[in-house]
């Protein structure tokens, strides 16, 4: 007698690889006497080898461009990657400027000792800066802990900016229950259902009905 097959609700489903862009430097090296470039092009190497031996999905490794934005734009990864020496950090300008408008985890790997920079890499939104860190052992846990952080840092942010929309809406409401209350002689508690009729008959926000209210007040003034 067979085995009854698992259903689908209770199938384990398996965790999707980890999306990642590498921003580095091109791996050919057109002199071969340049040691300097040939080592770079051998610790970019090691690093998306150390990737893929890892499960991450490496779907693309870009150049430091102005036209960076727009291929992040198409490419949609979870995590970006800059892989630069101090010379080359100017793929960190652009890789910031590409997600000013989508925010995502940055993690810069260097093998550059000189850490006067990393408070400049952390104000502009790098989630990890990583000196020497490409032994393909600590790659998972770096860019786990990097994720794990941008993700709080988002949530503080959402819940930061939310707070500050409360306020500003609590403060259009009580100007607008001034007003009618004003206008109308209406009482506190009459003035705040009158606007929360318009916003639940009109479909919109209380702090929209608010606002718009008083817009309404200034154009007749």
């Amino acid at each position: 007698m067979r085995s009854p097959k698992p259903s689908k609700s209770k199938a384990a489903k398996a965790p999707e690889a980890l999306r990642i862009v590498v921003v580095a430097p091109d791996l050919v090296v057109s002199d071969p006497d340049d040691e300097h470039a040939k080592s770079q092009a051998e610790r970019s190497r090691a690093l998306r080898i150390g990737l893929l031996e890892n499960g991450f999905n490496l779907i693309a490794t870009l150049p430091g461009d102005v036209f960076l934005a727009d291929r992040i734009h198409q490419l949609q990864p979870d995590l970006i990657i800059v892989d630069a020496e101090s010379e080359a950090r100017d793929a960190l300008e652009h890789v910031v400027f590409a997600t000013r408008d989508a925010r995502r985890p940055i993690v810069m790997f260097t093998d550059d000792s000189d850490t006067s920079h990393v408070k400049d890499a952390v104000a502009v939104g790098v989630s990890a800066y990583i000196v020497d860190g490409l032994a393909s052992s600590r790659i998972k846990p770096i860019l786990e802990v990097a994720m794990a952080r941008f993700e709080y840092e988002e949530r503080l942010r959402t819940e930061r900016d939310q707070a500050r929309s409360d306020l500003q809406d609590r403060t259009l409401i009580d100007r607008a229950k001034a007003l009618l209350m004003k206008h109308q002689g209406l009482s506190e508690d009459q003035a705040f259902a009158k606007l929360r009729k318009v916003a639940m008959d009109k479909g919109l926000k209380l702090g929209e009905v608010a606002q718009r209210t008083l817009d309404m007040a200034d154009l007749l003034a």
